[in-house]
């Protein structure tokens, strides 16, 4: 495996027992490679020419580990829709930290390699379906610019994992800056160890936030941080319309990468209150919940840090509270700004906040594609839809322009914030399960397709109308979490 150049450096696994578990995957039957990451490959500074499609399958489904790597589950915990649960990697185990020629630092972890000591009653195991769509999903957002957990590989295991029915197994290659969550504070914090506790800071600021180890207050200037970060990841996802599906403090890293994409999916028609997940039966997952989310984990997340902020436990907690009291006038702001840019508007109006408000109503009112609804704006009209010539709508766009002549710049200007903040393709959800569906009959062209097409989401691609229009079934999209 020296040939392909890995270069592991595993400082988590140095950390105590408490932390983790050594284990290594469990063997599958018969490993076939499925995907593979060219592109990230080359990032990582990897090079798989030299090994075979065999050698391939057998490194990425777990039967073969390369030299240097030192394979652990990782204990955390979390509140799964509000409710504390003791976790870890139930069904993943982290090979080690790769270290790119630019001396970047990342997590190469294996997902669905069999079972672990925080698997509790699962198998350990994952299906096929999913970690494609994990693999899709997280190249699409990468490629929108938007922090994210990455995928490498996906090989079949020539093994059943029983869901509903009988499915074929699958492992994904998952690489992350880490793989760090407010969970894993939550972990620690539960175990009321303070020199435990700061170890997980201490760790988690150098290998994300060096800026911060000298500080007077460590533990809060990281809260601030991560509350900076958090604010501006959602404000992203709220910017293309993705709906996350399961923010549990488990599914929050401390790195602000996007993780996790199992009941996940994009808008088509735009309504705040979008839920895609089958088990978030009231709604605290939705569309428009992802900010309330965000603080409340945030919060969470302060109330482990509170013995390290300051040793009067009352003051501490006064000075936590008004650190996480500041996420909405930040997220306010940053947000006007994001839907500023979607409309090219240049500098500040008074008036922006309820130009863009109308908008979003009458989007709303008429279910109007998110998307399709900015491209038709920019003069992109992926489809003929004569829902933009309502009366309300062009009276709205009136108020537009008049606004967009008021910008210090061109109008050229204006299109090109446009263009760089509102993506012409995003991953439908009716083409993923296309893709998956097919891939489930080893047909990969499809999702080949769809990688490639998700690989420029701003660029005007030929031949993708296909890819832009919402599903013409009508019926209400679900999504499973795939555990």
């Amino acid at each position: 495996m020296n040939k392909i150049n890995w270069n592991f450096e595993n400082t988590y696994s140095g950390l105590s027992n408490s932390f983790k578990q050594n284990i290594n995957p469990t063997p599958v039957k018969d490993p076939e490679l499925v995907l593979l990451n060219k592109q990230l490959e080359s990032k990582l500074n990897l090079d798989f020419s030299k090994s075979s499609n065999k050698d391939l399958s057998e490194l990425f489904s777990g039967n073969s580990l390369p030299d240097g790597s030192n394979s652990i589950a990782q204990a955390y915990a979390g509140h799964q829709f509000g409710h504390f649960t003791m976790l870890g990697d139930g069904r993943a185990v982290l090979i080690g930290e790769h270290l790119s020629k630019n001396n970047q630092r990342y997590d190469i972890q294996f997902k669905g390699s069999g079972k672990t000591a925080f698997s509790r009653n699962g198998d350990g195991r994952a299906a096929l379906g999913p970690m494609l769509r994990e693999y899709i999903i997280s190249e699409a957002m990468n490629s929108l610019r938007i922090p994210t957990t990455r995928s490498l590989a996906v090989v079949k295991t020539g093994e059943e994992v029983i869901r509903e029915t009988s499915l074929p197994g699958a492992i994904l290659t998952r690489v992350a800056s880490s793989h760090i969550r407010v969970g894993t504070f939550q972990y620690i914090a539960a175990r009321q160890k303070k020199d435990e506790l700061k170890t997980l800071l201490n760790y988690s600021i150098e290998r994300h936030y060096p800026e911060i180890k000298n500080s007077n207050n460590q533990a809060l200037d990281l809260l601030n941080l991560l509350i900076d970060r958090q604010c501006n990841l959602v404000v992203n996802w709220m910017r293309v319309g993705f709906v996350h599906g399961v923010m549990n403090t488990d599914n929050m890293t401390i790195s602000g990468e996007t993780i996790d994409y199992g009941p996940c999916a994009f808008l088509d028609l735009y309504d705040p209150k979008t839920v895609f997940s089958s088990i978030d039966q009231t709604g605290r997952y939705a569309y428009c919940n992802q900010p309330v989310i965000t603080k409340w984990n945030l919060a969470r997340f302060a109330e482990c840090l509170i013995p390290l902020i300051g040793k009067n436990k009352e003051e501490a907690v006064k000075v936590a509270s008004e650190a996480i009291n500041t996420f909405e006038k930040k997220y306010e702001d940053r947000w006007i700004n994001m839907m500023r840019n979607k409309l090219g508007l240049i500098g500040l109006d008074s008036k922006d906040k309820s130009l863009i408000l109308d908008l979003l109503t009458w989007m709303h009112e008429k279910k109007a594609d998110y998307t399709n609804t900015f491209c038709h704006l920019m003069n992109l009209h992926p489809n003929k839809d004569e829902l933009y010539n309502d009366k309300y709508f062009l009276n709205w766009r009136k108020r537009w322009e008049e606004r967009l002549s008021k910008n210090d710049s061109s109008s050229k200007k204006s299109i090109e914030i446009m263009k760089n903040n509102n993506p012409v393709v995003i991953p439908r959800n009716h083409k993923v399960e296309e893709a998956l569906s097919a891939a489930g009959q080893n047909d990969l062209k499809p999702i080949n397709k769809i990688l490639e097409i998700l690989n420029k989401p701003y660029d005007e691609q030929k031949e993708i109308k296909d890819y832009q229009s919402p599903s013409k079934s009508g019926e209400k999209y679900q999504t499973f979490c795939g555990t």
